[in-house]
C-alpha cells in the first residue's frame, strides 16, 4: 500500500487548510463567535484554496481578516459583483487576495477563497459573527456550530451557479485532513446550572463563585461527524429585559449604526390551556427522498430516518382532534398524497391513513419540495379550519430562497411548522419557512426524537396563541423609538420575543430611565408586561445589538438574488455595508499588496475537502468540473461546457448500499429486542396503534398482550359489567402509559387528553371505580388525578 506524507485529499493532493479554531462567548442569549482557519502551502507552486462551509442562517458575519507573516490585513465589505472583479484582478497581478461570500441561493452556505498563497506561506484567516440563541421548550439555549454540509438537490437551472456546486472533494471522516477545536465562555446575570452537548466536552469550569461565568471546551480529537451542539441551562426562568447599546461615534447620530440601539426581550407568561374547539386543517408534508433511508445519527443502533418519520406520522394522526381536516403528502422527485383533498378526521379516515403510513418508504428520489407545496396552496380553504402545515425534511435543497418565497407568498393563509432532520439540514430553509408564516422551526440531530419535537409543535398548533401584539414606549421628551424588527403577529406559549429598535433624538445627559410596555391578547383578555430600563447606553466594541438589528432587517428584505427587486437589492447592500454585516449582495475582500515579491506562475486550485457521513446515500450523475479563478468564473466555464453540476442522483434504496442498509436494519432490530427501553418503546407504539380516532381503546386480545395479562382476567376484573367494555379498556391503557412510558409523555399527552375526554363523556361517575380496579389489576400506582379528579 502506498504511503503519503503530510495532509492530502482523496486525489493525493496536499490540503492547505490545517486546522479550524473557534472561540465562543455566550452572554445570556447572544453568542459572539471568532473562527480562525489556519492555512499552509506545503507545495512548490502558488495555490488558491477554496473552502465551502455551512453556518447558521441567523449568523451576522461582520469581520473578516487575514494574518500573514505577522501582518493583519482587514477585509472591506463591498458589493459582491465588484469584489469578484477586484479579486480576479488581484490574482492576475500576483497579489495575495482573500474573499468571503454568502451563497446566492442559500443563506446558510458560505465560501472562503485564499488566492495566491505562496509556497511555504502560512496564513490565518479569521471571521467573526454574532447570533441570537434559540430557546428550546425545556428552557435551554441552543448553540450549534454546523459541521456537516450535505449535497443539495437543485430546484432550478439558476441554482447550478451555487457555490455548493464547486468541485469539493468528499472524504471519509477518518481521512479528513484538518482538525477542529472550540472553547466556549458563558456569562449570565443568572447562575449557570449545566451545559450539555452531543459531543465530548472537557469538564465545565466555573470562573466565578456565584456560578454566573463558566467555560467548557471541545474534547481533543473531534471529527466532523456531526454538528456541534451546546445546550445551556440557567438556574432561573428567563425574565423580560431591555439592553441599550451606544452607537458608533464616527457615524451620523441618526443613522443605523450611529444612533443607540435597543434589544427588547419578552417571555410572555401564557397559561397552558386545552383547545376549546377542534378546528384546523392539518397537512403533513413528509420527505421521502433517498436520503431519508439514512440513520438519524451516527450511533450504530440509530433508527432510520424514514422509520422515525413513520412513527411520527402515526403519533400525529392519533393525536388529532375529531372533526378537524387532514391530509398527508410524501415528496421526492415526485409527490404522492393520501387523499385527493383534505378529509374530515373520523375513525374511518384515520384508519385508512394509518394503514398507508405503514407502507411508506424512502423511494421517491430527490428533494423536489416546490411542487407539493404549490399543490397544497392551490387547494381551496376550508371555512373555519385554518391551514396548519407540518414540513419534515433533511433540507437538502440548494435554492432555498425559491422555497421560502413560495411559502411567504402564501403566508396569510397558513402557519408552517418545520423540522430539519439529521446532520446538515439547511437552517436557511427550515428557519425561513417557519419565520415567514409565524410558525416554529425544530432541528432533530444526535439523539433527538423526531416524535417528541413533532408532537410538541402539534400541541402548539392546537393551543391558543398570544395575538394582537404591540409595543409602546415611555421615553423622555425629545427621544423616540423606531422599531427595526418585522411585525410579530402571534407568539406561542414558551416562546421568546426579541424586538430591535433604534433610539433617535436627544439622549438625556443625566441618569434616567425609560419604560417599554408589551401588550397582547390571550383568549379575548387584554394583557401587558412592563419593563423599566436605564437610558445610559453601554459601549460594546463589537456593536452586537446594532449588528443583530441589521441582520434582522437584512433577513426581512433579502429574498435572494433572483427574487429581490433592484431597488431592494440596493437597500440591502446599503444596510449591509453601513453595518458591516454580510448579505447575499455583498462580500468581504482583502488584498495584500505588500508582498516582498509578487507571486509568479500559474495558480493551482485546491478545494478543501468536506466530510462525508459513512451512511450517506448520495451519488452524482456527473464528475464536477475543475476550477480556474473565482467561484463565479469556474461555474460559468462549467455552464458553458453544458455540464449540469451537483445534482444528487438518488437511486432506489434497495439498489443503493443494499448490504450496509440491511446490516443497519438488522442491527437496529436486534438492539431493540435486547434493550429494555427499546422493548418498552415498541410496546408503546403497539398500544398507540390500537387507539381509535375518538380516543378510546377496544377490549381485545391485542390490548391484553400489551398489558401482559390475559383477556379473561381483564374482563373478570371489570367492576362495571353492564357498561361499555371500551371504557374499561381505555382506563387500563391510560394507566399503562403513565407507568410504562412516563419518559415519552410529551409524545402521548395529546392522545391521552382525547382518551380522558372520551371517558368523561362515556363513563361518567364510574371512572373512579374503574381507575381503582385498574390499578389493582395491573398493580400500577396511578392516582385518579390523571383522569381529571
Amino acid at each position: 500500500m502506498e504511503q503519503y506524507c503530510g495532509l492530502i485529499t482523496g486525489n493525493k493532493e496536499s490540503v492547505p487548510l490545517k486546522s479550524i479554531s473557534v472561540t465562543l462567548s455566550i452572554n445570556d442569549f447572544v453568542a459572539s463567535v471568532t473562527a480562525t482557519l489556519n492555512y499552509e502551502n506545503e507545495e512548490k507552486v502558488p495555490l488558491e484554496a477554496i473552502f465551502v462551509f455551512p453556518m447558521d442562517e441567523d449568523s451576522a458575519v461582520y469581520s473578516f481578516e487575514a494574518l500573514v507573516d505577522g501582518k493583519k490585513i482587514v477585509a472591506e465589505l463591498q458589493e459582491k459583483m465588484e469584489t469578484h472583479s477586484l479579486y480576479e484582478d488581484a490574482l492576475s497581478q500576483g497579489y495575495e487576495a482573500y474573499l468571503l461570500e454568502e451563497d446566492d441561493y442559500s443563506r446558510d452556505v458560505f465560501s472562503c477563497n485564499v488566492g495566491n498563497l505562496q509556497p511555504g506561506a502560512k496564513v490565518a484567516v479569521t471571521l467573526r459573527y454574532v447570533q441570537e440563541l434559540p430557546l428550546e421548550t425545556d428552557g435551554a439555549l441552543r448553540y450549534v456550530l454546523p459541521a456537516i454540509l450535505n449535497p443539495r438537490y437543485q430546484l432550478s437551472e439558476q441554482s447550478v451557479k451555487s457555490c455548493l456546486n464547486i468541485k469539493t472533494p468528499l472524504v471519509p471522516l477518518e481521512d479528513l485532513p484538518y482538525t477542529l477545536s472550540m472553547v466556549a465562555t458563558i456569562t449570565s446575570q443568572h447562575s449557570i446550572e449545566r451545559v450539555q452537548s452531543n459531543c465530548s466536552l472537557s469538564p465545565m469550569q466555573y470562573l466565578a463563585d456565584d456560578k454566573t461565568s463558566a467555560q467548557v471546551s471541545l474534547a481533543e480529537g473531534h471529527k466532523f461527524d456531526r454538528d456541534v451542539e451546546l445546550l445551556i441551562y440557567y438556574n432561573e426562568v428567563h425574565s423580560p429585559s431591555v439592553a441599550v447599546e451606544m452607537g458608533m461615534q464616527d457615524m451620523k447620530p441618526d443613522s443605523l449604526m450611529g444612533a443607540p440601539s435597543a434589544m427588547v426581550s419578552f417571555y410572555p407568561d401564557v397559561p397552558e390551556v386545552e383547545a376549546t374547539k377542534a378546528c384546523g386543517e392539518f397537512v403533513f408534508l413528509m420527505d421521502r427522498s433517498g436520503s431519508m433511508e439514512s440513520p438519524m445519527n451516527n450511533q450504530k443502533d440509530s433508527q432510520l430516518r424514514i422509520e422515525a418519520a413513520k412513527e411520527t406520522l402515526l403519533l400525529l394522526l392519533k393525536s388529532l382532534p375529531m372533526g378537524c381536516y387532514f391530509n398527508v403528502y410524501g415528496f421526492g422527485s415526485s409527490f404522492e398524497k393520501f387523499f385527493p383533498e383534505s378529509v374530515k378526521y373520523t375513525q374511518e379516515t384515520m384508519e385508512e391513513a394509518v394503514e398507508r403510513v405503514k407502507d411508506l418508504e424512502a423511494d421517491l428520489g430527490g428533494t423536489e419540495i416546490l411542487k407539493p407545496l404549490r399543490k397544497i396552496y392551490k387547494a381551496p380553504s376550508i371555512p373555519g379550519h385554518p391551514l396548519q402545515l407540518f414540513v419534515f425534511t433533511d433540507g437538502e435543497v440548494s435554492d432555498t430562497y425559491t422555497v421560502i418565497n413560495e411559502v411567504l407568498f402564501n403566508s396569510k393563509k397558513h402557519r408552517c411548522f418545520s423540522f430539519g432532520i439529521g446532520e446538515g439540514a439547511s437552517t436557511s430553509l427550515i428557519k425561513g419557512i417557519a419565520r415567514v408564516t409565524g410558525g416554529t422551526a425544530e432541528f432533530i440531530i444526535g439523539k433527538d426524537r423526531m416524535q417528541t419535537k413533532a408532537l410538541g409543535s402539534l400541541k402548539l398548533a392546537l393551543s391558543s396563541s398570544v395575538d394582537d401584539i404591540s409595543l409602546s414606549w415611555d421615553l423622555p421628551p425629545g427621544l423616540s423609538a423606531c422599531i427595526l424588527s418585522p411585525e410579530q403577529t402571534a407568539i406561542f406559549r414558551g416562546q421568546r420575543l426579541i424586538i430591535y429598535a433604534q433610539l433617535t433624538g436627544t439622549m438625556p445627559q443625566e441618569e434616567s430611565s425609560g419604560e417599554v410596555c408589551f401588550k397582547y391578547t390571550f383568549k379575548g383578555r387584554s394583557l401587558e408586561n412592563r419593563v423599566t430600563f436605564s437610558l445610559q447606553p453601554k459601549t460594546n466594541a463589537s456593536f452586537t445589538i446594532h449588528r443583530l438589528a441589521a441582520k434582522s432587517l437584512i433577513q426581512t428584505k433579502d429574498l435572494g438574488f433572483y427574487e429581490t427587486s433592484e431597488r431592494v437589492k440596493k437597500d440591502v447592500a446599503s444596510i449591509s455595508i453601513q453595518s458591516g454585516v454580510l448579505s447575499s449582495f455583498t462580500a468581504f475582500l482583502a488584498i495584500n499588496k505588500e508582498l516582498n515579491q509578487q507571486v509568479q506562475g500559474p495558480i493551482v486550485q485546491r478545494e478543501i475537502p468536506r466530510p462525508i457521513m459513512s451512511t450517506s446515500c448520495h451519488s452524482y450523475k456527473v464528475k464536477l468540473c475543475g476550477r480556474k479563478g473565482s467561484v463565479r468564473r469556474m461555474l460559468q466555464q462549467c455552464a458553458a461546457a453544458d455540464l449540469k453540476l451537483g445534482e444528487p442522483e438518488f437511486s432506489s434504496p434497495r439498489k443503493r448500499n443494499a448490504e450496509s442498509l440491511s446490516v443497519t436494519k438488522k442491527s437496529y432490530s436486534s438492539t431493540k429486542k435486547n434493550d429494555d427501553k427499546g422493548f418498552r418503546e415498541n410496546l408503546f407504539m403497539q398500544l398507540i396503534s390500537c387507539q381509535k380516532g375518538n380516543g378510546s381503546w377496544e377490549l381485545d386480545e391485542d390490548l391484553a398482550k400489551i398489558l401482559c395479562t390475559n383477556l379473561e382476567d381483564i374482563m373478570t376484573a371489570n367492576p362495571v359489567k353492564d357498561g361499555d367494555p371500551s371504557t374499561w379498556a381505555t382506563v387500563l391503557a391510560v394507566l399503562w402509559l403513565h407507568t410504562n412510558s412516563e419518559d415519552l409523555k410529551c409524545e402521548w399527552e395529546l392522545l391521552e387528553r382525547k382518551a380522558v375526554a372520551w371517558l368523561h363523556d362515556h363513563a361518567g361517575s364510574s371512572i373512579l371505580m374503574l381507575v381503582q380496579a385498574g390499578s389493582n389489576l395491573l398493580k400500577l400506582p396511578v392516582t385518579p388525578a390523571v383522569f381529571g379528579f
